[in-house]
């Protein structure tokens, strides 16, 4: 477990200093570069993406239940992950009405994909890792829309149907291929199975 939490604190440490920091944040930017800064934000990301994960699977081999999830949850994760896929492909499809709308769907899929996984599991390791990234998610929203305010209304292009339908189809199908395939795969879980 401490890997996992080592892993979460570093990961999710790294990713909340535009939250907790913003002006340090643009200070360290201008002082190393914006490559220097990137650099050293994805070494430390992946530092601690490689921990939390290590540590989640070694958390797994020795699951300590905290609560037994009603299996109508399993299909509720599975409906709200889909959600979280279309939000996840409308961050990087240009020109779709998601993300003009909402502004900033990758932090809500990350929300979205949290909550689910808290729903359909109940082991301390689920709670940490998944609630973790919940609160993460729940405080980032909060400091981006903090963020937009200055900018006023509309800082993002209105959105396209043709951008809205290919980022729910490429969502979906991302949903498809790790719902039926990738997650058994590199999780060792299946979701359907």
């Amino acid at each position: 477990m401490t890997l996992l939490v080592l892993g979460l604190l570093i990961f999710l440490g790294v990713h909340s200093v535009r939250i907790v920091a913003e002006p340090w944040r643009a200070g360290a930017i201008e002082r190393l570069g914006e490559h220097k800064w990137k650099a050293l934000y994805s070494l430390v990301s992946v530092a601690g993406f490689v921990l939390l994960v290590w540590g989640y699977g070694l958390a797994r081999q020795a699951p300590l239940v905290l609560w037994q999830p009603p299996p109508g949850t399993r299909h509720l994760a599975s409906l709200l992950t889909l959600v979280a896929f279309v939000l996840l492909a409308a961050a990087y499809v240009p020109g779709n009405g998601l993300k003009a709308r909402l502004r900033h769907p990758m932090v809500l899929a990350v929300k979205v994909w949290a909550l689910a996984h808290l729903l359909a599991n109940g082991t301390l390791a689920d709670l940490l890792l998944f609630g973790g990234f919940l609160l993460w998610a729940l405080a980032s929203y909060r400091a981006a829309r903090q963020r937009d305010r200055p900018a006023g209304p509309m800082t993002v292009a209105p959105g396209r149907p043709v951008g809205t339908a290919v980022a729910v189809a490429i969502g979906v199908l991302a949903w498809a291929a790790f719902a039926f395939w990738a997650h058994a795969a590199l999780i060792g879980v299946r979701p359907f199975g």
